[in-house]
């Protein structure tokens, strides 16, 4: 992070001062590294910590970065502590907690401080959200290390199990950290030089160690801001090395000029010699010592120097860049401003942008049924080289037409409607849950199944629309209140065990239902004696909670983990209201009204043609609640499908707004609908109802019959 060190003459550190209090933490501390900079207004009588200002959940950066506290305005600020003091902390249970949990339906709310001590990730990016315990982002392994491990920071010994304080490198994954070291060293290295101290990876080093909490101040080390750092840089070479020095001052006596100045080793710069002493004239200036003499003259040419850029200089470098760049960095990272809710096709739309249009992955279908589509997606992304930014090139075996959009929307379509009949999903159509399978879980399904659904979402596929409240809630914690239920289980035996339970009318009546459902309670822990019929509830709540959220686990971790792809969880656990439409079913039925909403229609300025195009309009309103109305040979998937390659409005949206022109042809016998272009359907002008209904159905039952000939 950058913090902005130019301040107004009103603001004044008080590094010193132990005595102020935080207006928003409550707390005097003066820890930099934990808590940022201790500012005080002296006119307001305000003081804050800066890191609790940035992460407090009810203030923006409104003002000029002069104004305020760097951008935050004073009255803002004092708006803020109002606000919190009316909020009661989750921890210390004292009021004017400040800071809440990023996810809208969590209610945790801390002081700063006390979040740390309750684990709270506070990410200093973007919007600075803050995640509670529950919701905070995690680090996965992909194998146990070897015991024991040493702290890549202070090399002390560290227990290799992830967790709020210990981190890991992303890129090596054999560098641990304590949290407290890596974070100290961050604070020390900042963002020019923090990177792993194993692997000396930087970028991907530093986007995870944001992502999981820690603050990379936006400055040089603290090392190079000591005073005349690089002093002794401006400091060149002067000694005389010649075998015999003939000035009567010394070897270290030079001047500006003359038979007295020092030239250095054109190749090495550290060694040097009087003119005098090396018997170089006045206009000489290229001069070898003994030792670079020797190293060269054993080869035919003599090689340049590799040019390396002084410590110094590169610093001057790292300066210039910082200074070019300082508004885009405020903008990405420093920035704290209020944005409005997005919905779920506005925030996958912004994710698309990380798909390339100039690199493409081939995916080749060699058989178009189901079969095919799921081992063809699970081979590309079993791919060493596989990047789910790349753009996807369908082909299929028996594809004449290789129209590509086509194609990919075709494609996305049946792996979806495939993925929720594979092994890790059971239960009714349209409210599916994960199921344990050990199969699953050793061939690592559940994530490439995970992985596969976000990539599908990202690249225009339709909406999942398969899962159970049951299955959301436990991914996203979404709807809060949300209890499992027996129709989650299905229709297996289970279910019919456990409904025979909570169906009982008395108490031998449950203990009988418990009697045969014996196995499954004992491997639930839930086999106990009951006294009172009032019991079953509990009971059966137990059991539902365990082989619907405790027994599936690992599962769900994995699944998680392969629906971060393209930073597609992330993004849902944030706006988890929004998306519970495009994940849960049922997906919304096509209908007529749907289909004339979704096209643009584009009319001619002449009046004559316009006549015309209304009347088409017309025939077309017609023909599709007749389609609907099932009294056409086509449907209202079909005629989708004809004019935009997809039966169903993608999670996504459409890039291009589907749009509607008419063909004004002299001959109407041979005039029939078109779709050349990317979403855009052309209508005939016909003269009759019947002629235009004859024509729409043979074009979309033709393109239906031909599309994957």
């Amino acid at each position: 992070m950058k913090e902005i060190k130019e301040e107004s003459t009103e603001i004044k550190e008080m590094k010193d001062d132990k005595d102020l209090i935080c207006s928003l933490c409550k707390r005097s501390d003066n820890c930099p590294e934990k808590y940022g900079e201790k500012i005080t207004l002296e006119q307001q009588n305000l003081t804050v910590h800066y890191f609790c200002l940035l992460v407090s959940s009810g203030v923006f950066q409104r003002g000029e970065e002069h104004e305020g506290i760097h951008g935050f305005l004073v009255n803002d600020i004092k708006k803020e502590i109002r606000r919190s003091s009316k909020l009661k902390c989750t921890h210390c249970k004292m009021y004017g907690a400040s800071v809440g949990c990023f996810i809208r339906t969590c209610r945790q709310m801390v002081h700063m401080p006390c979040g740390i001590e309750q684990e709270f990730i506070f990410q200093f990016t973007d919007s600075f959200p803050s995640y509670c315990k529950k919701h905070a982002p995690i680090q996965t392994c992909v194998s146990s290390p070897s015991l024991p491990l040493p702290c890549s920071v202070c090399l002390e010994p560290i227990e290799p199990v992830l967790s709020y304080n210990v981190l890991k490198c992303p890129a090596c994954h054999g560098s641990w950290f304590h949290r407290a070291c890596v974070q100290q060293h961050a604070h020390s290295a900042a963002m020019f030089f923090f990177k792993c101290t194993l692997c000396n990876n930087k970028d991907q080093f530093q986007q995870e160690m944001i992502r999981m909490g820690i603050h990379i101040p936006e400055r040089d080390a603290s090392w190079e801001l000591e005073e005349n750092a690089f002093g002794e840089l401006l400091q060149v070479y002067q000694h005389c090395d010649a075998s015999k020095c003939l000035s009567q001052k010394g070897r270290k006596h030079g001047t500006l000029s003359g038979v007295w100045e020092i030239i250095r080793c054109m190749l090495c710069g550290s060694r040097g010699t009087h003119r005098r002493c090396s018997f170089l004239k006045l206009y000489e200036t290229d001069w070898t010592c003994a030792e670079c003499k020797a190293a060269v003259e054993e080869k035919n040419s003599v090689p340049l120097p590799n040019y390396t850029k002084s410590p110094l200089a590169e610093r001057q470098e790292r300066k210039r860049l910082f200074k070019g760049c300082i508004s885009d960095l405020h903008s990405s990272l420093i920035s704290k401003r209020q944005c409005l809710p997005a919905t779920s096709a506005e925030i996958l739309m912004g994710l698309a942008c990380q798909i390339s249009q100039q690199q493409c992955t081939e995916v080749l279908v060699g058989d178009g049924n189901d079969d095919g589509v799921v081992k063809a997606a699970l081979a590309v992304l079993r791919q060493s080289d596989f990047n789910p930014c790349y753009t996807l090139s369908v082909k299929f075996s028996k594809d004449k037409l290789n129209n590509k959009l086509r194609n990919q929307r075709w494609f996305l379509r049946r792996l979806v409607h495939n993925l929720q009949t594979s092994e890790v999903f059971g239960g009714l159509d349209g409210a599916k849950n994960l199921v344990l399978n050990s199969q699953a879980l050793r061939d690592d399904l559940y994530y490439e199944v995970g992985s596969l659904l976000a990539i599908s979402l990202v690249h225009g596929g339709p909406l999942v629309g398969f899962f159970s409240p049951a299955l959301y809630h436990s991914l996203f914690s979404y709807p809060t209140d949300y209890r499992p239920t027996l129709q989650d289980l299905g229709d297996t035996v289970l279910a019919h065990k456990i409904r025979r339970i909570a169906d009982a009318n008395s108490t031998s009546q449950l203990r009988s239902a418990m009697l045969s459902a014996r196995e499954y309670l004992e491997a639930a822990g839930c086999w106990r004696k009951v006294s009172k019929l009032s019991e079953k509830d509990m009971l059966v709540e137990d059991v539902l909670n365990f082989y619907l959220i405790i027994r599936l686990q690992l599962p769900l971790q994995r699944f998680r983990e392969g629906l971060r792809t393209l930073g597609v969880f992330e993004e849902v656990q944030m706006c988890a209201e929004s998306f519970y439409s495009v994940f849960c079913g049922p997906v919304e039925t096509m209908t007529a009204k749907s289909i004339l909403q979704l096209f643009t229609t584009r009319f001619s300025e002449e009046e004559d043609l316009k006549a015309k195009e209304n009347t088409t309009i017309n025939f077309w309103e017609q023909y599709l609640h007749e389609c609907e109305e099932g009294q056409c040979a086509t449907s209202i998937e079909d005629i989708l499908t004809f004019a935009t390659a997809t039966d169903a409005v993608p999670a996504i949206g459409f890039n291009i707004t589907p749009t509607l022109s008419f063909l004004n042809s002299p001959d109407p016998s041979c005039a029939f609908p078109q779709s050349h272009c990317v979403n855009h359907l052309i209508l005939p002008i016909l003269p009759s109802y019947e002629v235009f209904k004859k024509h729409v159905d043979y074009a979309v039952c033709q393109f239906s019959v031909m599309q994957y000939i």
